[in-house]
């Protein structure tokens, strides 16, 4: 019997893992900022500890019920960086017994009504404003006539507590270029230390400006102003930071081990990792990256072989473009580099992590489908 898992199966390389914390620790502490990571990329209270343990102020979620799980594993400061509707507050509550939350908000009428729901039960939240920095999905307008009066007004409701502002560069995963990705870095600072300028003058005191993601953290040192980077995919890397320069292959840490299962035409192989295992996102970067992800024809191979695409994929299946030379027969296992790693996390019950010598321990995805 085969000591190894059944195909197909996500495998994460422990050094590599550790390198990527330990890299973007660094790069916070010589920036002078904050490194929250966002766990959605992993959804581990596991290398959440090992990110805390590596100097992290705190985490994300991306859900409450994200949250409930890092809570019940120990971990006690944890921002929610996504518009929690009120409705939740019984829950919010309850984890206030538990750990320091802070949440954003971007409509003063939900602000509202979180503060009559905390001044109800006696207690206060932590809340920052969520600004709109170019990515157009939630968020104040900077440039609204009465943006600074909006926030004021939120600053000064009873039952919060008003810690800054925070953004999320979302269109830096569109970038043609690194020259864009450096300009949309210091648009998304100044927009949002012009923001901060504008409330403090007004008297609104603003402790805390919270950016981040992956592809733009390089750019942190260079930018003054910030408190906070919430990077999240640069623990495990993927096929689309590398095409953003954000990582390179030999940085990536999951993978997906995948077998050959058939070979139908000389063209062709099929690989038994479907949409049910990689997902159905594309990649993006700076050049074209076709495919749903970059497939490396041995388990050892520190590259992936660029004449083989998958070109499209069905729950089970990967249908993949080959030369008819490729060596690829069934039963031989590859390794696959997701373009989204995040999405794919989500879709596993749990992880291999890989040692040097390549033992692997299981290592359980406890907020996967937390969606609510």
């Amino acid at each position: 019997m085969s000591l190894l898992p059944r195909t197909p199966y996500p495998i994460v390389s422990g050094s590599r893992l550790a390198a990527n914390i330990q890299r973007m620790q660094a790069l916070a502490t010589h920036a002078g900022v904050q490194l929250r990571p966002h766990t959605k990329t992993h959804k581990s209270p596991v290398i959440a500890l090992m990110q805390l343990d590596a100097g992290a102020s705190g985490v994300c979620c991306a859900k409450l019920s994200e949250a409930e799980i890092f809570a019940d594993a120990g971990i006690t400061d944890i921002r929610l960086p996504y518009p929690v509707n009120p409705s939740n507050a019984d829950r919010v509550l309850s984890l206030l017994d538990r750990v320091t939350l802070s949440i954003i908000v971007d409509d003063e009428a939900v602000a509202a009504e979180w503060s009559r729901a905390m001044t109800a039960a006696g207690r206060t939240l932590n809340v920052l404003v969520k600004v709109d920095v170019g990515f157009h999905r939630c968020g104040v307008n900077p440039d609204a006539s009465d943006v600074v009066g909006a926030i004021t007004r939120i600053a000064a409701l009873p039952g919060l507590s008003f810690r800054g502002l925070l953004s999320h560069a979302g269109q830096a995963y569109n970038a043609e270029s690194p020259y864009a990705l450096a300009a949309i870095t210091a648009r998304e600072t100044g927009i949002m230390t012009g923001l901060a300028t504008r409330l403090r003058t007004s008297g609104v005191a603003v402790e805390e400006i919270s950016v981040g993601s992956t592809p733009t953290a390089s750019f942190a040192p260079s930018q003054r102003g910030i408190t906070e980077m919430r990077p999240g995919n640069y623990v495990f890397l993927d096929r689309t930071q590398v095409g953003l320069a954000a990582a390179t292959y030999a940085n990536c840490a999951l993978t997906i081990v995948a077998t050959v299962v058939s070979r139908p035409a000389p063209d062709r192989a099929i690989l038994d990792c479907g949409s049910k295992t990689l997902t159905s996102d594309g990649a993006r970067g700076f050049t074209p990256l076709p495919g749903f992800g970059a497939v490396f024809v041995d388990l050892d191979s520190v590259e992936p072989d660029p004449t083989i695409v998958i070109d499209r994929v069905s729950e089970e299946h990967a249908v993949c473009r080959v030369p008819e030379d490729s060596p690829l027969r069934p039963g031989h296992r590859v390794r696959v580099l997701p373009n989204h790693a995040c999405t794919v996390t989500n879709l596993m019950d749990q992880l291999w992590l890989a040692d040097d010598q390549g033992a692997l321990t299981p290592l359980p995805v406890a907020a996967r489908g937390r969606i609510w």
